[in-house]
């Protein structure tokens, strides 16, 4: 146990959000979310939901401040501008740690994002629409 963070920071998650640049991108995906398929690193966190996740996330990675925005959630099919509630959480939690909204991407320019993720981050998240992409940036 370490001082300081978060117990859902599991040594694998943190290995990864360390090695990763400025500009590379994490997902933090739902239940339902093909990660297996999308994933050049997968990293389970399985029983654990996504704002959990992203809360701890926030507490220690930097978000990209040279590009708007830094995060991205998926659309709901054929209702674009619809909020699902893990979205809302997402937002409200971005804001609360002092960050722009998340942007959105249409299914699959999301799941191409995701393809090229530094890492996919597979959460116990059983709402829909559950997923962001955070792009990583430097300590100001």
């Amino acid at each position: 146990m370490l001082i300081g963070l978060s117990p859902l920071l599991s040594a694998d998650l943190l290995h990864a959000l360390a090695s990763m640049g400025h500009g590379d991108d994490i997902v933090l995906a739902d239940a339902h979310f093909p990660a297996a398929t999308h994933a050049r690193r997968l990293i389970r966190l399985t029983g654990i939901d996504a704002p959990a996740v992203l809360e701890a996330v926030l507490s220690v990675l930097p978000l990209d401040t040279f590009e708007s925005p830094a995060a991205w959630t998926m659309q709901v099919v054929g209702h674009a501008t619809e909020e699902p509630p893990a979205v809302a959480q997402f937002q409200a939690l971005l804001r609360r740690h002092g960050h722009a909204r998340a942007g959105s991407l249409e299914r699959y320019a999301f799941y191409e994002r995701a393809a090229r993720a530094f890492a996919v981050v597979a959460t116990g998240e059983r709402r829909t629409y559950g997923n962001i992409i955070l792009k990583k940036g430097v300590l100001p």
